[in-house]
């Protein structure tokens, strides 16, 4: 199959924010009166969908925005040390060469996403659909195809949670999962992903091949 829109997460698939956002969590958490992690649990949940990790942590679903949008000012104001994970930027430069378009659709905001590609590579995804709720990135996925004009069968969405698998096949699209962001390979491997890319340099040939 041969893919003409490529739609990406963005935290955990591109960019390697998880020892931030371990750095963080537990101020937020107070903060906003949820579970702090230990270490070791923090590492348990990474076995656990998304649904699962909100119950564990005792958020109630009218706290998430609130707690979303407080860890995009964060993010926004931490952005300088978060990196991309290596190959990124092949990556997106061998997809736009090939004809792939690319989206980034984010919970993080869009000025954060831009800052931490860096002008460069911000320039080769011509599609943004960022502030996505937690479990809201179907309409954004449905959002970047009547932008793009690209048919739903020629659109994979590729992220690193359970989420991201939902959210695309939510939309009738194409789901792909890498094993280097948040869940666990074996977690996502029970969600049945079109692929799983172990990694970076395996997504281009699988697109265009």
């Amino acid at each position: 199959m041969v893919y003409r829109l490529a739609i990406f997460d963005f935290d955990g698939t591109l960019a390697d924010s998880a020892a931030w956002t371990r750095g963080v969590l537990n101020q937020v958490a107070e903060r906003f009166r949820f579970r702090q992690l230990s270490d070791a649990e923090f590492a348990m949940l990474r076995g656990r969908d998304s649904r699962a990790i909100v119950r564990y942590l005792g958020v109630p679903a009218w706290k998430i925005p609130l707690i979303a949008r407080h860890m995009r000012m964060l993010a926004g104001r931490d952005a300088s040390k978060i990196p991309l994970f290596p190959g990124t930027a092949d990556l997106l430069r061998t997809l736009q060469a090939h004809g792939v378009s690319v989206a980034v659709v984010s919970s993080n905001s869009e000025a954060n996403v831009r800052q931490v590609l860096g002008a460069e590579n911000a320039a080769l995804v011509p599609h943004f659909a960022c502030g996505a709720a937690i479990f809201g990135k179907a309409a954004k996925f449905r959002q970047v195809l009547r932008r793009s004009g690209v048919p739903g069968a020629e659109t994979i969405c590729i992220g690193d949670e359970t989420r991201d698998i939902e959210a695309a096949r939510d939309a009738g699209l194409a789901a792909a999962a890498v094993s280097w962001g948040y869940a666990t390979p074996e977690l996502l491997r029970r969600h049945q992903p079109t692929f799983l890319f172990e990694h970076m340099d395996e997504i281009a040939p699988a697109l265009i091949a």
